[in-house]
């Protein structure tokens, strides 16, 4: 068989490109400055495209909307073996990633290169995805796990709900869990 004689590819139908009523819903599970941006850049994407969007906070996913630590998230590069230098395509070292002081370089390098992409820290994302019309949950068991109250909490919080109401919250959305 040669490449002309090959069988037409197989499209798949993913339904009516023009669907309504469609509904995404993040779990946001870690809290370190890599893990945060994913889950709240996809939700202003997904809200841009008048997606119903819910973000559900959970346990160390907290820390993106605990005023206290919303605003020094961390990026650590341990165990992280994709991270490379800012210039050129060489890597870092896995063993150079736990010495003193690369936690700290890191994070820096990471929100310069964030910020130099015109892409805003995380408490003006929770603020652009609230104005939009997204949602925000936190998880009940972490909450009481981590002895927090709504009050250490980003304003634009709607509530602390257990796994039962986020079941409610989340039902007929397309679900990604970060």
């Amino acid at each position: 068989m040669t490449m002309t004689d090959t069988a037409p590819a197989i499209v798949p139908d993913f339904g009516d490109e023009d669907e309504v009523d469609r509904k995404l819903v993040i779990i946001c599970s870690k809290g370190n400055l890599d893990m945060a941006y994913p889950g709240l850049v996809l939700a202003n994407a997904a809200l841009g495209e008048g997606i119903e969007t819910h973000l559900f906070f959970t346990f160390w996913g907290l820390d993106m909307i605990l005023k206290s630590r919303m605003h020094d998230l961390q990026f650590t590069p341990v165990g992280n073996t994709a991270m490379h230098m800012p210039v050129g395509d060489s890597r870092i070292p896995q063993f150079l990633t736990a010495l003193p002081g690369m936690q700290g370089m890191s994070t820096k390098m990471m929100k310069k290169q964030i910020a130099d992409l015109g892409v805003p820290e995380v408490p003006d994302m929770l603020e652009q995805i609230v104005a939009a019309g997204g949602h925000l949950w936190a998880c009940r068991m972490s909450v009481d796990m981590m002895k927090v109250s709504e009050d250490d909490m980003y304003d634009g919080v709607e509530a602390v709900i257990n796994a039962t109401d986020f079941m409610d919250k989340s039902a007929g959305g397309q679900l990604l869990f970060i």
